[in-house]
């Protein structure tokens, strides 16, 4: 009676072992293929959407910054918008801040094309999301200078509002050259 206990202990640990390996190499093959999209996506390769269903926050967040940087921001404001809620606390503080990044971009572009109440508001929308990333992660440094950076971006875009509105001619000054000293973080 002990031998037979002992030779199906032997036989449900070796299954289980099995099962564990079985467990490991799926995983690593999961990690593995999301390494490969990504190592595609920052060669600048397009993923075909069937590629990304399913796929872990890492490889849409890849995609979102390979959309920003062909201009694509809506598509990228997109993508990050899917899973701004999934993942760690670190990655969603990541995604925030990302999505921030994207909103800033397209409002300094709309900015230096004088399209000054688009460029605010998504200013204002950057601020948020950097906002929002720094209630996740208070220590995410990146952030916080972003975040200073749209907030001295914003009241630059007012003052050229005021500008336009004023009919004496004036030698108008570049947005980003009037920005005064540097950023220190959060007030």
């Amino acid at each position: 009676m002990i031998k037979a206990i002992r030779h199906y202990t032997v036989w449900l640990a070796l299954l289980a072992a099995l099962a564990i390996a079985l467990q490991s190499m799926y995983s690593f093959y999961q990690i593995a293929n999301s390494n490969q999209l990504i190592t595609q996506l920052n060669q600048g390769k397009e993923l075909k959407s069937e590629q990304l269903k399913g796929n872990v926050p890492e490889v849409k967040l890849a995609r979102a910054t390979y959309l920003k940087k062909k201009h694509r921001y809506k598509e990228a404001q997109a993508s990050l918008s899917q899973i701004i809620n999934q993942g760690s606390q670190k990655m969603q503080a990541i995604t925030r801040y990302n999505l921030g990044n994207t909103y800033l971009t397209e409002a300094v572009e709309l900015a230096e094309s004088m399209q000054i109440n688009e460029a605010s508001a998504l200013a204002a929308l950057a601020k948020q999301a950097y906002r929002q990333a720094l209630v996740l992660d208070s220590h995410y440094w990146d952030a916080k200078y972003n975040l200073e950076v749209a907030m001295r971006l914003l009241p630059e875009m007012d003052r050229i509002t005021m500008e336009k509105d004023d009919p004496i001619p004036e030698k108008k000054a570049k947005l980003w050259a009037t920005v005064p000293g540097f950023p220190r973080g959060l007030p």
